[in-house]
C-alpha cells in the first residue's frame, strides 16, 4: 500500500482513454514506432471501428473525454476528420481531444466546426513563433511536449519556455507508450518545478491505479491512458475512484 506523501489531498488525477487512429482503425500505441502498430483488439474491446471503441469505453466508465491522435495526419498520409464527426455526433456531450499533425492556423481551420480541443504537438511544430500564431486562434488548445527518450521533438525552445505555453500542456514520452514501464517520473518533476502553475497531462507508460495516485501527489492533471484500459489493468472499480461521475 502506498504511503501519501502529499497531507495536502489534490483533485483526483482524470483518467483520459486515447484512441490512436490510423487507416480507419482503432491501433494499439507501442512506444512510438508508428510502423508496427495493429488494429486494436482485446476482450473489452471487440472492434478496432472508433464509435465502437468509444461506446465500450463509455460503457466501462463516465470518462468526460477522450483523446484521438490522427496518426495518418500526423504523417502526412490523410486525415481522420470523418470518423471524428461521427464520435462527436454519436457522443455530443464528450470532449474530443484531437492530435492531427496541427501545425498552423490553416491546418486547422477545417476542423473548426467539428468543436475540437485541439492539441498542438512540437513534434510536427516548425518554430515557436508558429505555436503563438496558433494559440491567439485557438486559446483553449492544449501543448503537447513531445519527446522520445532525450530527444526533444520539435524547437527546444518550446520545452525552456513556459511563458510560451498555454495553460494545459501534455508531456508526451513517446517510448513509454504501450510499455507498460510507468510514467516518466523524471520528466513530469522537471516540468512542474520549472511552471508549477501549468496543468499537466501524463502520456506515456501508465500501468495501473499506483500510477494514477503517483501522478495525483505531483499535482499532475490528468493522464493519457490506453493500455492498461483496454487490457483491464484499470478496471471500472478503479476508474471509478478517478471520475466522480461514477462514483455518484
Amino acid at each position: 500500500m502506498l504511503v501519501d506523501q502529499n497531507p495536502h489531498r489534490r483533485s483526483p488525477v482524470t483518467p483520459i482513454p486515447v484512441l490512436d487512429l490510423m487507416h480507419g482503425t482503432v491501433v494499439r500505441a507501442q512506444r512510438g514506432d508508428r510502423d508496427t502498430y495493429r488494429p486494436l483488439l482485446t476482450g473489452r474491446v471487440p472492434s478496432s471501428e472508433p464509435v465502437a471503441v468509444v461506446r465500450s469505453l463509455l460503457d466501462l466508465a463516465p470518462f468526460p473525454m477522450v483523446y484521438v491522435a490522427d496518426l495518418d495526419a500526423i504523417r502526412g498520409e490523410g486525415h481522420h476528420r470523418a470518423d471524428v464527426q461521427r464520435i462527436k455526433t454519436a457522443f455530443p456531450a464528450l470532449s474530443v481531444w484531437v492530435d492531427a499533425g496541427f501545425s498552423s492556423t490553416a491546418v486547422l481551420d477545417p476542423w473548426r466546426d467539428l468543436q475540437i480541443v485541439p492539441v498542438i504537438g512540437t513534434e510536427t511544430l516548425a518554430s515557436a513563433e508558429a505555436l503563438d500564431a496558433v494559440l491567439c486562434a485557438w486559446p483553449d488548445a492544449i501543448l503537447s511536449l513531445d519527446s522520445r527518450g532525450a530527444e526533444r521533438r520539435g524547437p527546444a525552445v518550446l520545452f525552456e519556455q513556459p511563458q510560451r505555453w498555454p495553460d494545459r500542456v501534455i508531456v508526451m514520452t513517446l517510448e513509454r507508450v504501450g510499455s507498460y514501464e510507468g510514467p516518466a517520473h523524471e520528466a513530469l518533476k522537471q516540468f512542474k518545478r520549472l511552471s508549477p502553475r501549468t496543468k499537466f497531462i501524463a502520456a506515456g507508460g501508465v500501468r495501473n491505479a499506483q500510477d494514477l495516485e503517483w501522478l495525483e501527489n505531483l499535482g499532475v492533471e490528468a493522464a493519457l491512458v490506453a493500455s492498461a484500459i483496454a487490457d483491464g489493468r484499470l478496471d471500472a472499480g478503479t476508474l471509478a475512484r478517478y471520475l466522480p461521475a461514477a462514483a455518484g
